[in-house]
């Protein structure tokens, strides 16, 4: 059956996103709508609103003479991310805090640190357990955000997670930065979800302004993450 034109243009944005995230296409490449035609299979049409889409979403950038390449980042653009991150979920959290919570969420948020800590007492010994705790960790996070109950604040960061260095569980980053940064130190784990527990229990008491800053301070300890592993590469870059 012949794929209409709506699921060929998801088809290409996906296929684009994810030739992105896993480092085929580098930072500078060209971008065409031939490219994309050869390598996702799909026809010009779809292929181009592709590449407004992701020109939108800010990992393409235009050419003065025409066409695309894939958006460069520096580590400003990296930590300017992580800090407006920050202050977007630490918003969630005050609002939370100050609207109240739902406690279906509350619970599973606590359910996701308990989880964490199982994680974390096999992290050396059990070779799945750090991509265990990255897939808790952002259902954690997720959540957060679903308990302030602001669409506006959710949409604004779906928007912010689609830069590869933002996203939850971005391709390149998972096993390779978990390798490099973690397993040899688990403690930046542990400071990780001992705020992720401090969050919890900040949201719980209404203490608005509290959660926040611990929000945005969970958020700035990615950023030292990076540093202290030398990681400066789009393509390595793993939420706390």
């Amino acid at each position: 059956m012949r794929e209409n034109g709506q699921s060929q243009t998801l088809k290409a944005v996906v296929g684009l996103r994810d030739l992105i995230f896993n480092g085929e296409l580098k930072p500078g490449t060209r971008v065409s709508e031939l490219l994309l035609v050869e390598r996702l299979q799909v026809s010009r049409t779809p292929a181009a609103k592709a590449l407004m889409q992701l020109r939108q979403d800010g990992l393409l950038e235009s050419l003065p003479s025409g066409g695309f390449v894939v958006a460069t980042f520096s580590t400003l653009d990296i930590f300017d991310g992580i800090e407006l991150r920050g202050t977007l979920e630490g918003l969630a959290a005050r609002m939370a805090a100050e609207r109240g919570a739902p406690p279906t969420i509350l619970a599973q948020m606590q359910d996701c640190v308990e989880r964490l800590d199982s994680f974390l007492k096999s992290f050396q010994s059990d070779s799945s357990a750090p991509d265990e705790f990255v897939r808790r960790n952002d259902e954690f996070h997720n959540l957060l955000v679903q308990s302030c109950q602001s669409t506006i604040i959710q949409r604004s960061l779906q928007r912010l997670m689609s830069l590869p260095f933002l996203a939850p569980n971005a391709k390149v980053s998972g096993p390779l930065v978990v390798s490099r940064v973690s397993v040899s130190d688990p403690q930046l784990y542990l400071m990780a979800n001992e705020q992720h527990r401090s969050i919890i229990e900040a949201v719980q008491n209404r203490e608005g302004t509290r959660a926040a800053a611990l929000t945005l301070e969970h958020a700035r300890s990615a950023w030292k993450i990076l540093r202290s592993a030398g990681l400066e590469s789009l393509y390595t870059y793993c939420r706390p």
